[in-house]
């Protein structure tokens, strides 16, 4: 016999929060601030700081974004052999110490078996922690776009990080956050932008000469909004190495939904999808 059970009943049978990936517990502003801003305070919940031991302290080294409870997603290029990693979440300011936030260790990293430091293709790794961490207000997953996922011209993206404020300035000590519209791959891959250097596995954004991800945002996400909820559509990879924020050269981010069986393959599996798209699922159904 079958029987109707109130929403809350059934997230607790099933074990899932009432948190989903990509509907962050505090929305984000949604601004077009030239230059980028500050963050609304863990409004990017997914949004992790990679740190690695330098000489006794933790140092910020990339950015990286949480896909699933145990699992982060961010660039090959910042991962070295040599280094022993943590993960920080649920941060806004690296600088305080605040209420929320959880220092992972880190149980092992994957980088693609097809890395290539030249021409730098297949940037993206894998972090797997060494437990899983409690979703919470603070510290949350983004979706993972469908594998058929292209983002149109001008679709509005977030790229956001601790990157440097500008040109060889300093890292920001509060996460920041610019809007950074899609550049397509026809435009993109035009000999005056960059050429034969883009991939059909990488997305471009920005390019206007005013706003751009920087050094210290690698690895990071870029943030797009759909089906109500934020995806990780790119990981920062490389920018101009003339400036911050050079025209014609976009941001260029490794296109996450052409990654997509890989990172089923080697990461987190079919199994752990399909957990999340019913949290997701869940989540809807319990508004």
């Amino acid at each position: 016999h079958w029987r109707t059970l109130p929403p809350r009943s059934l997230s607790s049978l099933l074990h899932f929060p009432a948190y989903s990936c990509g509907v962050p517990a505090y929305p984000p502003y949604a601004s077009r601030v030239v230059g980028g801003e500050d963050a609304n305070p863990h409004s990017w919940p997914w949004q992790i700081s990679l740190q690695y031991d330098k000489s006794g302290v933790w140092a910020h080294t990339c950015g990286g974004t949480l896909i699933a409870t145990n699992w982060v997603l961010t660039a090959a290029h910042c991962i070295s052999s040599s280094r022993t990693y943590r993960v920080l979440l649920g941060k806004q300011n690296l600088e305080v110490e605040e209420p929320g936030s959880v220092a992972a260790a880190v149980e092992k990293i994957i980088v693609h078996e097809k890395w290539n430091t030249f021409l730098i293709v297949n940037d993206i790794a894998l972090i797997k922690l060494a437990e899983p961490v409690e979703v919470s207000e603070t510290i949350q997953p983004a979706c993972l776009p469908a594998s058929s996922a292209l983002l149109t011209q001008d679709f509005p993206c977030y790229i956001t990080g601790w990157g440097r404020l500008w040109t060889n300035g300093p890292i920001s000590d509060d996460l920041q956050q610019a809007l950074l519209p899609v550049v397509d791959h026809a435009t993109c891959s035009q000999w005056d932008w960059w050429g034969f250097r883009v991939k059909e596995t990488m997305v471009c954004a920005g390019g206007d000469g005013v706003v751009a991800g920087c050094n210290g945002d690698s690895g990071g996400p870029l943030n797009c909004y759909g089906a109500n909820a934020w995806e990780v559509h790119g990981i920062v990879s490389f920018g101009s190495g003339l400036s911050c924020n050079t025209r014609k050269k976009p941001t260029v981010f490794t296109r996450v939904s052409a990654y997509i069986d890989w990172i089923n393959e080697v990461g987190i599996g079919p199994l752990k999808q399909s957990a999340r798209c019913l949290t997701r699922f869940l989540h809807t159904y319990m508004k």
